[in-house]
């Protein structure tokens, strides 16, 4: 793998918000989201992922977004090119939907994961086509890993 041209100053952190959460084997994720980020031909600098609560996530989607309702994943980005950007992950949230689609904690987490790295890289999710297209990348990605 090519290094990318930013790399010796950016980062890719995981961070947990008002809930007990740590990501095992950090560096199989940071060299997967690297991956996913090569794969979209994009280059990265500061990525955060942040892990917290249904109520720390719902107080962001209210004061930033004007919504008031629950979900799983908010991506706020910085910067196009390189990519940059603030990912928070509701564990509740992903904890639910993964009971609801009966399907793994893990793998829906990597879905989520994976989710917000796309909306970096330009990808949106508010149209049909849109999400069609952003399903077919996420289970790209979640091939990857």
């Amino acid at each position: 793998m090519e290094p990318f041209p930013f790399e010796d100053q950016a980062q890719i952190l995981f961070h947990s918000e008002e809930i007990d959460f740590e990501l095992a084997d950090q560096d199989k994720y940071l060299t997967w989201i690297e991956e996913i980020i090569q794969h979209e031909e994009q280059t990265y600098g500061d990525i955060n992922f942040v892990f917290c609560k249904d109520t720390y996530l719902l107080e962001k989607n209210q004061t930033y977004l004007n919504h008031d309702t629950l979900t799983d994943i908010i991506t706020f980005q910085y910067s196009k090119s390189p990519i940059s950007g603030d990912i928070f992950i509701s564990i509740e949230r992903v904890k639910e939907n993964a009971k609801d689609r009966d399907l793994p904690f893990q793998k829906e987490l990597h879905r989520v994961m994976a989710h917000g790295i796309l909306h970096l890289c330009g990808y949106g999710d508010k149209k049909d086509e849109e999400v069609l297209i952003m399903r077919a990348k996420e289970e790209t990605c979640m091939a990857m890993l």
